[in-house]
């Protein structure tokens, strides 16, 4: 395997739902202008409260994506 190099990006992935479904929307949102996504890494998680009830959810977190070669890039 090739040694890899990889790039940070911070992203804000909410959700009316849940923490998990916050996490989800992030990712998916970022597979659709990013490739290579690996991993992600959850650092924040808060919320909007109305009425005296959770409202939204907000998680704060690093998407890890390769630096991929022109060789490795999609071309649509």
């Amino acid at each position: 395997m090739a040694e890899q190099t990889y790039k940070l990006v911070e992203i804000v992935g909410v959700s009316g739902d849940s923490v998990a479904q916050a996490v989800r929307n992030g990712v998916a949102r970022a597979a659709e202008t990013l490739q290579g996504l690996d991993w992600f890494e959850v650092s924040e998680i808060r919320g909007l409260i109305k009425d005296g009830k959770v409202d939204s959810y907000q998680v704060k977190m690093k998407i890890g994506f390769r630096l991929m070669r022109s060789e490795e890039l999609k071309m649509d």
